[in-house]
């Protein structure tokens, strides 16, 4: 593997052992319900899959790379909703590997006709994979022949594995909705040498339903997302249109990006894509960022009981 893509890599996943690692991201956010708010679980009622895609900074030769599968339903006996998430992180071609798994509870409360409440946890187990053989180090070069040393560097353990908790509310009416996660509880250990805890992340997101039309055909949808995780804070401030089928949204993320985001939509079906435009200072050279969404939504039989789902955007 290219050296220039290892360096980095290394400096900042496996010498520094103190150095705090961020969660990945998706620009759609709604489109990957769970991964955002485990309080998502069952807000669609019937069965639901949802499959994600993010290529981060394809221009680099070691680019990250994030797939995302979820499932979901609500289950009248438990008076809640039951998830699944599988998410995997690859970064420079699978170099460095995390996958975690996902259960997901979610208990739903009604407070009046208008207002409900749901509460979410989330258990993973998550396991980080480095792939050693991948590794070259400075002793290891002979000015002549190239690699052909041993290297007396320390050598990091190529996998490690351990319990993730997570938990998150999320309020909803029929014209405006808000939430709040807290991420990584427990600050699993995830170090490959020495020990390096995973900071918690917390989420606030919220947005409103405006209709232009009678029956939603057409609405807007203003939202907000705020995460922080240690040092790292994230502020984004967006607006989705809708169109019957058709939707389009416009994103600004800290100083970061300007996303545009199309998507399809109806009942049973829903497509869209998205593209991060770098505008920090590594614009021109990363190649912004592409993200693909695909929601199932499956019938499921009527309930005499009474359920109300959320509205809100589904990118």
């Amino acid at each position: 593997m290219n050296i220039r893509v290892l360096f980095p890599l290394l400096v900042f996943t496996v010498f520094f052992s103190e150095m705090k690692a961020q969660d990945p991201q998706f620009t759609q956010f709604y489109a990957n319900p769970l991964y955002l708010n485990p309080a998502f679980a069952g807000t669609a009622r019937c069965p639901r899959i949802c499959m994600n895609y993010r290529n981060q900074w394809p221009n680099l030769s070691g680019r990250y790379e994030t797939y995302s599968v979820s499932g979901d339903l609500h289950v009248d006996a438990m008076a809640g909703g039951l998830g699944i998430l599988v998410t995997t992180d690859d970064q420079a071609h699978g170099t460095l590997k995390t996958t975690n798994a996902s259960l997901i509870y979610s208990y739903q409360a009604v407070i009046n006709r208008e207002f409900s409440l749901k509460f979410g946890l989330q258990a993973t187990y998550m396991q980080k994979s480095l792939d050693v053989t991948a590794l070259n180090f400075g002793d290891m070069i002979d000015a002549r022949r190239g690699f052909v040393w041993n290297t007396q560097e320390a050598i990091p353990q190529p996998r490690k594995s351990g319990a993730d908790f997570s938990a998150g509310i999320l309020g909803y009416s029929k014209r405006y909705f808000f939430g709040f996660a807290a991420h990584h509880i427990n600050q699993p250990d995830e170090g490959l040498l020495g020990t390096s805890k995973l900071p918690v992340k917390f989420t606030a997101h919220g947005g409103a339903i405006i209709p232009l039309e009678k029956g939603n055909e057409s609405y807007l949808s203003p939202n907000i997302l705020f995460q922080a995780q240690q040092n790292f804070k994230q502020l984004n401030l967006g607006l989705y249109y809708v169109k019957g089928p058709f939707v389009a949204g416009l994103w600004y993320r800290n100083s970061d990006a300007v996303i545009a985001l199309v998507g399809v939509q109806n009942a049973n079906f829903k497509a869209g894509y998205s593209y991060d435009v770098t505008v920090s200072k590594l614009a021109g050279n990363t190649a912004g960022a592409h993200e693909i969404s695909v929601q199932i939504q499956f019938e499921c039989k009527a309930k005499r009981k009474k359920y109300r789902t959320i509205s809100c955007p589904s990118f």
